[in-house]
Protein backbone atom coordinates (compact mmCIF):
# COMPACT_ATOMS: atom_id res chain seq x y z
CA UNK A 1 0.00 0.00 0.00
CA UNK A 2 0.95 3.22 -1.06
CA UNK A 3 1.44 6.58 1.82
CA UNK A 4 -0.76 8.52 -0.65
CA UNK A 5 -2.15 11.46 1.92
CA UNK A 6 -4.91 12.37 -0.66
CA UNK A 7 -6.12 8.55 -0.66
CA UNK A 8 -5.81 8.24 3.33
CA UNK A 9 -7.96 11.20 3.39
CA UNK A 10 -10.55 10.10 1.05
CA UNK A 11 -10.66 6.34 2.73
CA UNK A 12 -11.45 8.16 6.15
CA UNK A 13 -14.09 10.60 4.57
CA UNK A 14 -15.32 7.08 2.84
CA UNK A 15 -15.14 5.58 6.53
CA UNK A 16 -17.13 8.42 7.51
CA UNK A 17 -19.80 7.82 5.26
CA UNK A 18 -20.04 4.51 6.21
CA UNK A 19 -20.19 5.37 9.58
CA UNK A 20 -23.78 6.94 9.05
CA UNK A 21 -22.18 10.53 9.23
CA UNK A 22 -23.18 11.50 5.43
CA UNK A 23 -22.87 15.66 6.09
CA UNK A 24 -19.49 15.23 8.01
CA UNK A 25 -18.79 12.85 5.04
CA UNK A 26 -19.75 15.20 2.07
CA UNK A 27 -18.30 18.03 3.50
CA UNK A 28 -14.68 15.71 3.84
CA UNK A 29 -15.25 14.97 0.24
CA UNK A 30 -16.06 18.74 -0.66
CA UNK A 31 -12.65 19.33 1.35
CA UNK A 32 -10.65 17.02 -0.86
CA UNK A 33 -12.07 17.95 -4.02
CA UNK A 34 -11.17 21.50 -3.54
CA UNK A 35 -7.39 20.47 -2.74
CA UNK A 36 -6.98 18.75 -6.34
CA UNK A 37 -9.62 19.58 -8.56
CA UNK A 38 -6.82 22.08 -10.38
CA UNK A 39 -5.29 18.57 -11.24
CA UNK A 40 -6.54 15.45 -10.00
CA UNK A 41 -4.41 12.05 -10.11
CA UNK A 42 -7.19 9.71 -11.70
CA UNK A 43 -7.04 7.64 -8.66
CA UNK A 44 -8.08 10.17 -6.66
CA UNK A 45 -10.90 11.41 -8.53
CA UNK A 46 -12.61 8.34 -9.50
CA UNK A 47 -12.62 7.25 -6.09
CA UNK A 48 -13.36 10.58 -4.59
CA UNK A 49 -16.17 11.33 -7.30
CA UNK A 50 -17.75 7.44 -7.18
CA UNK A 51 -18.21 8.34 -3.05
CA UNK A 52 -19.13 11.99 -3.60
CA UNK A 53 -22.15 11.06 -5.88
CA UNK A 54 -23.54 8.97 -2.78
CA UNK A 55 -24.03 12.11 -0.50
CA UNK A 56 -25.78 13.99 -3.27
CA UNK A 57 -29.46 14.98 -2.61
CA UNK A 58 -29.96 15.89 -5.74
CA UNK A 59 -30.60 13.32 -8.71
CA UNK A 60 -29.06 15.43 -11.46
CA UNK A 61 -25.83 16.09 -9.09
CA UNK A 62 -25.30 12.50 -8.23
CA UNK A 63 -25.55 11.76 -12.07
CA UNK A 64 -22.57 14.56 -12.92
CA UNK A 65 -20.42 13.19 -10.39
CA UNK A 66 -21.13 9.38 -10.94
CA UNK A 67 -20.56 10.64 -14.64
CA UNK A 68 -17.13 12.11 -13.53
CA UNK A 69 -16.04 8.96 -11.73
CA UNK A 70 -16.13 6.92 -14.79
CA UNK A 71 -14.06 9.22 -17.06
CA UNK A 72 -11.80 9.61 -14.77
CA UNK A 73 -11.79 5.30 -14.64
CA UNK A 74 -11.13 6.00 -18.10
CA UNK A 75 -7.80 7.85 -17.57
CA UNK A 76 -6.75 5.87 -14.64
CA UNK A 77 -4.13 2.74 -15.39
CA UNK A 78 -3.90 -0.05 -13.11
CA UNK A 79 -0.16 0.86 -12.83
CA UNK A 80 -1.75 3.72 -11.07
CA UNK A 81 -4.41 1.32 -8.82
CA UNK A 82 -1.51 -1.01 -8.41
CA UNK A 83 0.81 1.55 -7.41
CA UNK A 84 -1.82 2.88 -4.12
CA UNK A 85 -2.55 -0.79 -3.70
CA UNK A 86 -1.59 -4.30 -5.35
CA UNK A 87 -5.17 -5.54 -5.38
CA UNK A 88 -6.20 -2.90 -6.90
CA UNK A 89 -7.32 -2.72 -10.67
CA UNK A 90 -9.33 -0.30 -12.61
CA UNK A 91 -11.12 -2.95 -15.03
CA UNK A 92 -12.66 -4.22 -11.17
CA UNK A 93 -14.32 -0.80 -10.30
CA UNK A 94 -15.94 -0.21 -13.93
CA UNK A 95 -18.64 -2.54 -13.05
CA UNK A 96 -19.64 -0.71 -9.86
CA UNK A 97 -19.24 2.40 -12.11
CA UNK A 98 -21.74 1.55 -14.74
CA UNK A 99 -24.16 -0.07 -12.26
CA UNK A 100 -24.22 3.56 -10.33
CA UNK A 101 -24.63 5.19 -13.48
CA UNK A 102 -27.27 2.79 -15.00
CA UNK A 103 -29.38 3.88 -11.37
CA UNK A 104 -29.17 7.53 -12.03
CA UNK A 105 -30.66 6.86 -15.68
CA UNK A 106 -33.48 4.89 -14.54
CA UNK A 107 -34.60 7.28 -12.10
CA UNK A 108 -34.22 9.87 -14.17
CA UNK A 109 -36.39 7.97 -16.51
CA UNK A 110 -33.64 7.42 -19.43
CA UNK A 111 -34.46 4.06 -20.22
CA UNK A 112 -31.88 3.80 -23.52
CA UNK A 113 -28.97 4.96 -21.23
CA UNK A 114 -29.25 2.45 -17.99
CA UNK A 115 -29.52 -0.11 -20.51
CA UNK A 116 -26.45 0.65 -21.83
CA UNK A 117 -24.71 0.87 -18.49
CA UNK A 118 -26.27 -1.90 -17.54
CA UNK A 119 -25.34 -4.02 -20.81
CA UNK A 120 -21.27 -2.42 -20.18
CA UNK A 121 -21.90 -3.24 -16.20
CA UNK A 122 -23.01 -6.75 -16.94
CA UNK A 123 -19.31 -7.29 -19.75
CA UNK A 124 -17.39 -5.60 -17.01
CA UNK A 125 -18.00 -7.94 -14.44
CA UNK A 126 -15.97 -10.83 -15.95
CA UNK A 127 -13.16 -8.82 -14.58
CA UNK A 128 -14.30 -9.30 -10.82
CA UNK A 129 -13.11 -12.05 -8.64
CA UNK A 130 -15.27 -14.35 -7.02
CA UNK A 131 -15.72 -12.26 -3.25
CA UNK A 132 -18.22 -11.04 -1.67
CA UNK A 133 -17.80 -7.45 -3.35
CA UNK A 134 -18.17 -9.21 -6.60
CA UNK A 135 -21.31 -10.63 -5.77
CA UNK A 136 -22.69 -7.93 -4.41
CA UNK A 137 -22.06 -5.75 -7.28
CA UNK A 138 -23.32 -8.54 -9.67
CA UNK A 139 -26.71 -8.74 -7.72
CA UNK A 140 -26.98 -4.61 -8.05
CA UNK A 141 -26.91 -5.53 -11.64
CA UNK A 142 -29.35 -7.90 -11.44
CA UNK A 143 -31.66 -5.85 -9.08
CA UNK A 144 -31.02 -3.00 -11.86
CA UNK A 145 -32.27 -5.52 -14.59
CA UNK A 146 -35.23 -6.49 -12.80
CA UNK A 147 -36.19 -2.57 -12.48
CA UNK A 148 -35.68 -1.79 -15.90
CA UNK A 149 -37.97 -4.52 -17.23
CA UNK A 150 -40.76 -3.65 -14.41
CA UNK A 151 -41.25 -0.13 -15.26
CA UNK A 152 -43.01 1.01 -17.89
Amino acid sequence: MSDDPIMTEIQAAITTLQGGARAEARQAFVDIWDKIEHDPRPLHECTLAHFMADVQDDLQDELAWDQRALAAALRCTDAEAKGHHDSLSIAAFMPSLHLNLGDDYLRLGDRAACQRHLAAGMAATADLPDTPYASMIRGGLDRLAERLTSVP
